[in-house]
């Protein structure tokens, strides 16, 4: 309770029992200041208020597109903002850019050098790491899809294969689920040798390509011009 409500309180008692109010006495509290969780959270909000709305915008777009792909959302962020920034950052400008806790940051930072979405730039005279984000458009969704399809398709293959064998070593098993076992088994191997001839593709003629769009039927076997 303040000097100030303990004052009140005693006045309110006072006038009560018909008294006159006895006011608080003066008392100076020799006390250092204090920087309240609430005054911190001000710094931070009023330090992200000064980022651009546009730059604002994307990194935390971009952050929820990638809780969407399955990717941490603070890892995302932090690629976001590398990516727009003019100059590399240190782990420290970046967690006091985004807010976020300095070992988040960290883990962060290690699992984007492991997709090689970012990279340690040397600066002369400063000891500290500085990091720079992978600003050519293809060459980060190249990056992207080899790392989920390190992650996702390749176990999913595998995972296919060994039930492709035991399928056919199972006499019990009935012909249909064999053979749609082995139908998701082609499907799968077929996007997997898709991706692996794709890659070897230069980007400029592969990006030409998806320009085309359905275009692209009118060259297939069997097609007429009108895709008949």
């Amino acid at each position: 309770m303040t000097i100030i409500a303990l004052r009140d309180l005693i006045g309110k008692f006072c006038h009560k029992l018909g008294a006159a109010p006895v006011n608080a006495p003066t008392i100076t509290l020799d006390i250092p200041p204090h920087i309240s969780d609430n005054s911190v959270m001000t710094e931070v909000t009023e330090l992200i208020g000064q980022m651009p709305p546009a730059l604002e915008r994307f990194i935390l777009q971009w952050g929820d597109m990638g809780g969407q792909w399955g990717v941490n959302r603070s890892v995302a962020q932090i690629q976001a903002l590398l990516y727009l920034s003019e100059r590399p950052l240190t782990a420290e400008d970046i967690a006091d850019t985004l807010a976020m806790a300095r070992s988040n940051v960290s883990n962060s930072i290690k699992e984007l050098l492991t997709w090689k979405l970012i990279r340690r730039v040397p600066i002369m005279g400063d000891r500290r790491d500085h990091y720079e984000a992978e600003t050519d458009l293809w060459e980060m969704v190249t990056r992207i899809a080899a790392g989920r399809k390190a992650r996702e398709i390749d176990p999913a293959v595998a995972a296919l294969r060994l039930c492709q064998v035991e399928a056919d070593c199972d006499p019990h098993l009935g012909a249909t689920a064999r053979a749609r076992i082995t139908a998701m088994l082609g499907f799968v191997e077929t996007l997997d040798d898709w991706y692996a001839q794709m890659v070897k593709v230069p980007s400029g003629r592969l990006m030409a390509l998806i320009k085309l769009g359905a275009r692209i039927v009118s060259f297939l076997p069997g097609r007429s011009a009108k895709g008949d």
